[in-house]
């Protein structure tokens, strides 16, 4: 296995369950809210700080400048000067080049395939379902959502704030098929044939 998976997902689609599966099946790592504590130990920022700002859109933020803030190096002056927001993702997206150049892994979200697009062995998928299948995915994850309608808010909630971030941050369009190598509909096969179907993919991948 010398694959690493990058996961974008619509909200209540399974899309994280999906990843901790593949993780546990390939023997690798998968970077989800774990991810928050290796930004922290490489940057020094405080963990609470990065939860606040995790796939968290800002009005304010240019992607040109920043990427180009980290294609040329950090400049101290510029660097001091950026908001938080451009702060963390600078460091998260630094964070997950090194983790993947240890080893294959899987990357929840948080415009890993954007980070990780010079790098030929990356497979990007994007997990999406219908929305009575999320509905009843989330509230049966949040049992305090206690109404389809509550549900259905957050769901719509998470996903533009997903899509804000990803379209903000990245050159592509959430959710879109073109930005990524393959878009699953989990209300098909479900969660367990879901993930069989993405085991064979990339062993093929692998072998072709």
């Amino acid at each position: 296995m010398n694959t690493i998976i990058t996961i974008g997902r619509q909200f209540g689609s399974g899309g994280r369950e999906i990843g901790q599966k593949l993780a546990e099946h390939y023997g690798i790592t998968c970077y989800d809210k774990e991810l928050i504590a290796k930004v922290a130990k490489n940057s020094g920022f405080c963990e609470e700080m990065i939860h606040q700002q995790d796939e968290r859109p800002t009005n304010s933020f240019l992607y040109n400048l920043v990427m180009d803030t980290y294609s040329f190096g950090y400049n101290a002056s510029s660097f001091v000067d950026m908001p938080i927001s451009q702060k963390v993702f600078l460091a998260q997206f630094d964070t997950i080049k090194k983790l993947a150049q240890e080893g294959p892994c899987v990357f929840i979200g948080r415009c890993a395939d954007n980070a990780l697009s010079d790098m030929s062995n990356v497979i990007n998928l994007f997990i999406y379902a219908d929305d009575d299948f999320r509905i009843r995915e989330i509230m049966r994850r949040y049992p305090d959502i206690t109404t389809e309608q509550k549900a259905r808010d957050f769901m719509n909630k998470k996903d533009k704030q997903r899509a804000s971030y990803y379209n903000y941050y990245s050159s592509k369009k959430w959710g879109n098929a073109p930005s990524y190598d393959a878009c699953i509909d989990t209300t098909l096969l479900g969660i367990d044939g879901t993930v069989k179907l993405i085991c064979q993919m990339i062993d093929d991948f692998e072998n072709k």
